[in-house]
């Protein structure tokens, strides 16, 4: 955990604490990493700030879209947590995960081959693992307290946040924004495979993004040089970690392995790559922007 005993400690995930500023939230990201959702105890050097930069960058970059929860990553940020933090707005958030998918991969390539659909949507006969969809679809899931989401249909979506126009609304938004950052990531050579978002209602109840947005934890990033259907691809994110781990004949309970150190400096080095791809510049600049300590 981030040590910042002054602030009254609200919520402490796999990768996050939520600290109480009265009328707003610090939000803190940390270099924890997880794989079957076990943390490790090694961490991965500016995991934690590569998360909070890129999630500032796409804020930024998609206001215009759909109102965000950020208030500053420099003004009222404590010295140690630079780089690492945001003072971000309280929201009430939403019971659901809105994940926005353009290829079909992951555990939506598990749901096709099954039933030829993902979440309620049916999908083209025939397409192969990694396929790009002819548009981008919406695949909410539930927020799971213990365990894992649960993949679920638009009805079912519009049951749990309550409002029938509401679930539409944040279908359209996740679309919207998925098409934004796509387009962004493919410039930089990358492909946005899917993505996630946490939506809430500020206190005038406008529909807010929250959370984070576009990371390598949030997402599927994958090189497009290399990108070839019909199987699956390499990513900018945890996987050395995730090789390693399945190779170690841990059975993926707690507690997990540390992590050595050539797959810690591979991770690292990817979490950071995938920062200066997609903005365009080099990690340091996001380090001195928020006078965080190198």
């Amino acid at each position: 955990m981030t040590a910042l005993a002054d602030l009254p400690l609200i919520a402490s995930g796999k990768v996050r604490e939520m600290y109480d500023l009265d009328d707003r939230l610090l939000m803190v990201a940390s270099d924890r990493i997880s794989t079957y959702d076990v943390v490790h105890p090694t961490p991965i050097p500016d995991k934690g700030r590569v998360l909070t930069g890129l999630s500032v960058f796409w804020f930024e970059r998609t206001r215009d879209i759909v109102a965000n929860h950020l208030i500053s990553a420099i003004d009222g940020v404590p010295d140690e947590v630079r780089g690492r933090a945001l003072v971000v707005k309280k929201l009430a958030m939403l019971p659901v995960e809105c994940v926005a998918r353009g290829y079909i991969t992951g555990s939506g390539w598990s749901e096709y081959q099954r039933a030829g659909s993902v979440c309620g949507i049916a999908l083209p006969a025939g397409l192969r693992e990694s396929e790009r969809l002819s548009q981008p679809i919406f695949t909410p899931t539930t927020k799971a307290d213990v365990g894992h989401d649960e993949a679920i249909d638009f009805d079912r979506a519009a049951e749990l946040v309550g409002d029938d126009a509401l679930a539409e609304e944040l279908r359209q938004v996740t679309i919207a924004v998925y098409r934004r950052a796509s387009e962004h990531a493919r410039e930089r050579g990358i492909i946005l495979a899917d993505t996630k978002f946490e939506l809430g209602l500020s206190t005038d109840g406008v529909l807010t993004l929250a959370d984070e947005v576009i990371t390598p934890d949030s997402s599927r990033f994958w090189p497009a040089d290399g990108y070839e259907p019909g199987r699956s691809q390499p990513s900018f994110d945890k996987q050395p970690v995730r090789d390693w781990a399945a190779g170690t004949g841990w059975d993926k309970k707690p507690p997990a392995p540390a992590i050595p150190g050539d797959v810690v400096a591979q991770t690292s080095a990817r979490y950071i790559e995938s920062y200066e791809r997609i903005t365009g510049e080099p990690f340091e600049a996001w380090l001195e922007r928020t006078g965080a300590v190198a």
